[in-house]
């Protein structure tokens, strides 16, 4: 009983907001995930589209979900392997997840904005159209790049399995000796 009335002012609403990042330390990998992307570049690309492409909605009714949460959820979502129901519910009960959605403080019942449906997750995904997917992945690529995540030298994958140490000429080893004698 005394944890509950230690907690009941929290648990009304009334209480101090939980720090999310208390709770997810330095370490974790979606802590890290989440802290390699460029967010503020993102969430402007998907509102500058979703302006030219969708008219305004009326301020009538509940309060949208930020658009950092949606786009959050739909490349976590693909990250961990999960369906729409799978990811929505974690958000409402992983801290983790939630810091990676950009809720950096929670409270049970006042905000909503860890409360997502999957049919309005599912109706974002629908927004999404390539012009915009590319404009996305060209940010993310541009951000990798200038924290030198990546190398901007070409990668080369030979799809033919073959094994380690064998002699067999692919066409792997052929551009990497071409490359060589350069």
């Amino acid at each position: 009983m005394g944890l509950v009335r230690y907690l009941q002012h929290w648990l009304r609403g009334t209480g101090p907001c939980l720090q999310v990042v208390d709770f997810v330390p330095d370490s974790h990998p979606l802590r890290q995930w989440a802290d390699t992307f460029p967010w503020a570049a993102l969430v402007a690309a998907v509102e500058q589209s979703f302006a030219h492409r969708f008219p305004k909605r009326s301020p009538r009714g509940r309060a949208p979900i930020p658009i950092r949460v949606l786009l959050a959820l739909e490349i976590l979502k693909q990250e961990v392997g999960a369906s729409d129901e799978e990811i929505c519910s974690r958000l409402r009960t992983d801290f983790a997840v939630m810091y990676a959605c950009g809720l950096r403080e929670y409270q049970a019942p006042r905000s909503q904005a860890h409360f997502v449906l999957p049919e309005t997750l599912c109706e974002f995904r629908g927004r999404l159209d390539e012009a915009l997917m590319a404009e996305l992945v060209a940010i993310q690529a541009a951000a990798a790049l200038d924290a030198g995540l990546v190398s901007p030298a070409h990668l080369v994958i030979d799809t033919f399995p073959c094994e380690q140490g064998s002699q067999r000429v692919t066409d792997a080893t052929t551009l990497y000796k071409a490359q060589k004698k350069r």
